[in-house]
């Protein structure tokens, strides 16, 4: 009886596999499932959620761009594919600044037409200086910025020299001021210069903030007429440091002041 029983499902297996009617239907259904597969493929891979940063505030235009006012969004990978100018990196946002153009509102995603770099803005570097500290013209040309090699977020010292002293007969070429940051490199009409080329206008002025007192000092120093101010560019490892500004010699401080009379009421 278990011999009969077995051929008898094998026969009714034979059976419907040599039926085309459920030949055609299994492969209907596998066609389906492997349509439905891949459709859910697809689909999971076009609106695979990507991390892009977004405004965590209002930031105003012209504004510097802080760790704290950038969040983290997902959004659907088909939409950042169909965006050219997206910003998907925390990286390309956080210190940078905001157009001058326009703001940048609460929630919006960040695109690049938006998002400039410090030299890419008209004086927007002003805007951050600290209480105490003066902004100072320097009066440069393009040989003692190397060809307009120094440009706006770069560090500096500041070299004085002075002509040959006749009872001496010596000179003073010295380090007056360290590690200074430049605001902005301008040409003779006041326009900034965004490049390290003469191509782009030949600098005429470096801007930079320093304390009262030092800004005191390199004001007479500039109107006692004798004395040199030379601007020497540091390495990017210098940029990165945390040293603070500061005057590097007494000895200067009162050579320029021994220069000036000082009127007292």
């Amino acid at each position: 009886m278990a011999k009969m029983k077995s051929k008898n499902k094998k026969s009714i297996f034979a059976r419907l596999i040599g039926n085309k009617n459920t030949v055609t239907i299994g492969g209907l259904l596998a066609c389906i499932l492997t349509l439905v597969i891949g459709y859910n493929y697809r689909v999971g891979m076009a609106i695979d959620p990507i991390s892009v940063p977004y405004a965590k505030v209002e930031i105003p235009a012209r504004t510097l761009i802080k760790n704290e006012m950038v969040g983290k969004i997902k959004i659907a990978s088909t939409y950042v594919d169909a965006s050219t100018n997206l910003i998907t990196q925390e990286s390309e946002v956080v210190n940078k600044y905001a157009s001058y153009k326009t703001n940048i509102p609460k929630g919006s995603l960040f695109y690049k037409e938006v998002i400039k770099e410090a030299d890419e803005m008209p004086d927007s570097a002003f805007a951050n200086i600290e209480d105490g500290n003066t902004i100072f013209s320097l009066s440069v040309d393009d040989k003692v910025t190397f060809s307009n090699s120094i440009r706006a977020g770069e560090y500096i010292d500041l070299y004085l020299s002075t002509p040959n002293d006749i009872d001496t007969n010596k000179i003073i070429y010295a380090c007056l001021i360290r590690s200074i940051r430049v605001l902005a490199v301008k040409d003779s009409h006041g326009n900034n210069i965004l490049r390290n080329s003469l191509a782009y206008g030949k600098p005429a002025k470096l801007l930079f903030a320093v304390e009262d007192d030092m800004y005191k000092l390199l004001m007479r120093a500039e109107l006692l007429g004798k004395i040199t101010l030379t601007p020497v560019i540091r390495n990017t490892n210098y940029t990165n440091s945390a040293n603070e500004t500061s005057v590097s010699s007494s000895q200067l401080i009162d050579y320029i002041n021994s220069q000036v009379m000082e009127m007292v009421d």
